[in-house]
């Protein structure tokens, strides 16, 4: 095939000619073809090649794809378990000696440009722990059905990321006093192949952008970022929805206003401030939503697997992770009577901030039968996960009701 084809060509051809000398032959009823229609043979990479094939498919244009819970069982969530949430196409040609990072705005106090080298040879590396977690994560169990993938509870990771921080690359460029927001651009392509349109845009208030663990990252695990991960360069943002971590940066925009990128508008990420009947059409307007900023506590069962079988006299051990979003877990419980009782687990410390905690324990069920365990975990704030799915919302934003695993003791 030839190279120098590619979507955003065709476009600017939409010349036949074009598209069959790049497909290297005639195209069957071409005159067929819808107004603007990309053959498949010219449609994006697979994101799902290196990943396990238990994924979980959400959709595939943009590609989402989650990780089946148990999957989620390691510390440092590997690649290719790594769930993908994208809302465009990945940049067509990567040239990493020629990427660029621009910091702008209206405020910041002088525009700069660096590229990929020079960020990493001016700055400090820094490596951390990150959890990761779609802020749409279980929103397939909310009724009624809200829009957006549907996702389980596999939207979410804890990997370790390497790079420089945010604050540093700021600092260099001068922030000015009246800074608010930041707002990140990403080489990403809109659905539409508009190149004037931006599929995803949104930031962080300053105090969050200026937090040490907020990185612009080049390495995810102690290799290059993966193509459908960001690669060459990301923002990483831990504990927060991970819509905030834009993939393949090209720039930052210091704001003195809450940034106003695309997806920051509407009910795009964003909850009811009062709460509203299941199903109820809400002006979306800032006067009735407000902004996901700290993700709330939630805790997941990795092992075992849902459906597990067991001998009656076997202690089945269990583990998993818990996290808080800005905060940190101080306790995890599991029941095996439908939360009447609670019996606490053993918590781990988490490798650093915004890591998540991984938690294990030990369970002797007292009959044969069917049981379902459940784990319920409580931050340093002393909020804990709903046994029930928390109140509805429109976009099924913040799903963290007490997960669940069905076990048989026979």
């Amino acid at each position: 095939m030839n190279s120098a084809f590619n979507r955003r060509g065709f476009l600017k051809k939409s010349s036949l000619a074009a598209l069959t000398a790049a497909l290297g032959s005639n195209i069957v009823f071409a005159g067929k073809m819808p107004k603007g229609y990309i053959p498949l043979l010219l449609d994006e990479k697979d994101a799902l090649k290196g990943k396990s094939p238990e994924m979980i498919v959400q959709g595939d244009k943009p590609w989402n794809v989650e990780t089946p819970v148990h999957l989620l069982d390691d510390r440092i969530t590997p690649v290719e378990k790594m769930f993908i949430r994208n809302n465009g196409l990945i940049p067509e040609k990567i040239d990493v000696s020629n990427w660029t990072l621009t910091i702008d705005g209206e405020s910041i106090k002088t525009k700069k440009t660096y590229t990929l080298e020079e960020l990493k040879k001016r700055f400090k590396h820094y490596t951390y722990q990150l959890v990761l977690e779609c802020g749409g994560n279980g929103r397939s169990g909310f009724q009624p059905q809200t829009s957006g993938n549907q996702w389980g509870q596999g939207a979410v990771h804890c990997a370790e990321w390497t790079g420089v921080r945010l604050k540093d690359v700021l600092a260099d460029a001068g922030i000015k006093d009246d800074a608010v927001y930041i707002g990140y651009h990403g080489k990403d392509i809109h659905l539409s192949r508009d190149p004037k349109k931006e599929s995803i845009s949104r930031g962080v208030p300053m105090a969050k952008a200026l937090e040490n663990e907020t990185l612009l990252a080049f390495q995810l695990n102690g290799k290059d970022i993966p193509e459908f991960h960001g690669y060459p360069l990301r923002l990483v943002i831990g504990g927060w929805p991970a819509s905030v971590s834009g993939k393949w940066i090209s720039g930052i925009s210091v704001r003195n206003k809450v940034h106003d990128g695309a997806k920051m508008d509407g009910h795009s990420y964003k909850t009811p401030k009062s709460p509203i009947a299941p199903g109820e059409d809400v002006p979306q307007t800032d006067e009735y939503f407000r902004i996901i900023e700290s993700m709330p506590v939630k805790s997941l069962i990795t092992y075992p697997k849902s459906g597990a079988m067991i001998a009656s006299d076997i202690e089945l051990a269990l583990r998993g992770h818990a996290w808080a979003g800005d905060h940190a877990v101080k306790k995890v419980e599991v029941s095996i009577d439908f939360g009447t009782t609670w019996k606490d687990c053993k918590l781990e410390a988490p490798a650093n901030r915004l890591a998540w905690q991984h938690w294990n324990t030990k369970l002797r069920f007292p009959v044969k039968g069917y049981y379902e365990v459940w784990v319920r975990a409580t931050d340093d704030k002393g909020n804990a996960q709903p046994m029930v799915i928390p109140a509805w919302n429109p976009g099924g934003y913040l799903n963290n009701a007490c997960e669940r695993i069905a076990v048989k003791v026979s």
